[in-house]
């Protein structure tokens, strides 16, 4: 991999990560519009790790808080009081994907093995999941925060969110459109989003590892640590950004923008 392609990827992965437009759909498709060879599994784990490190570092505190609410209510009988009940919540959100990875993944794997019916796939979810984000955005309440989701929505939110191993679909913006059905804010679902993004990843992370543990191919440790860090930069950048201005200026960019790109795969594959 040569310098701007690692740049490329590193960028595409930390800013669609968090918005929700999909990253492994532009991480399928940026090689694919720019001719280059599909990069290795290592690259995708080392610029996931990037993103991983990003959204810890920006939510520090607040994961400080939770677990150590959530280490005190071990035994506790009373009301769990709320950083805790948010910290269990999102254990719960994750459940889901422990269960469905897996049978997903082995989908995933047959996808890529055809680039247009890849591509194909890419724009149809694109599309689809991109139009139900704005119906869920136009008609949810928006009323309340993360901390006052109870259990069984958590669980509806960790549903959804394993569906978004279908490239295309968009894991930040699959969990948003969830959260938004079950009248959270924007920046509520939001940040419930990118909060399970954390154990999301790190199980992502962990199970790309152990197929890479087997590999015979060499390791490019410069475009691994390059790719980890540009990505790392963008992905906090745009959790930052994100989190300030998308009560002002709600999904419907992102929307327009997943049915153009949709649109514009189904032209250039069916001409």
């Amino acid at each position: 991999m040569d310098t701007i392609q690692i740049a490329l990827l590193a960028f595409v992965q930390g800013l669609t990560e968090f918005l929700p437009i999909s990253s492994s759909g532009h991480l399928i498709l940026a090689p694919l519009l720019f001719g280059y060879q599909l990069q290795q599994l290592s690259f995708d784990v080392a610029v996931h790790l990037g993103t991983l490190t990003a959204v810890v570092l920006y939510f520090r505190r607040d994961l400080a808080i939770m677990a150590k609410a959530m280490f005190a209510s071990f035994g506790q009988r009373s009301m769990l009081d709320r950083d805790a009940h948010l910290g269990w919540m999102i254990v719960i959100a994750t459940l889901p994907l422990l269960v469905l990875g897996l049978p997903l993944k082995a989908v995933l794997e047959v996808l890529r093995q055809d680039e247009q019916l890849i591509a194909l796939v890419i724009a149809t979810t694109s599309i689809g999941f991109g139009l139900l984000l704005w119906y869920a955005d136009l008609r949810g309440l928006r009323k309340r925060d993360e901390h006052t989701l109870n259990w069984i929505g958590a669980l509806i939110i960790g549903c959804f969110q394993a569906v978004a191993i279908i490239p295309g679909t968009s894991r930040s913006g699959i969990t948003i459109t969830a959260g938004l059905f079950l009248g959270l804010t924007r920046q509520a679902a939001s940040r419930f989003s990118f909060l399970l993004s954390i154990p999301t990843i790190l199980l992502a992370g962990l199970i790309a590892s152990k197929d890479l543990i087997g590999s015979t191919q060499p390791v490019d440790w410069y475009a691994l640590c390059l790719g980890a860090l540009l990505s790392f930069i963008t992905a906090y950048l745009t959790i930052y950004y994100f989190l300030r201005f998308i009560e002002r200026v709600s999904m419907l960019p992102f929307v327009l923008y997943r049915v153009l790109l949709g649109g514009l795969i189904f032209l250039l594959v069916l001409m």
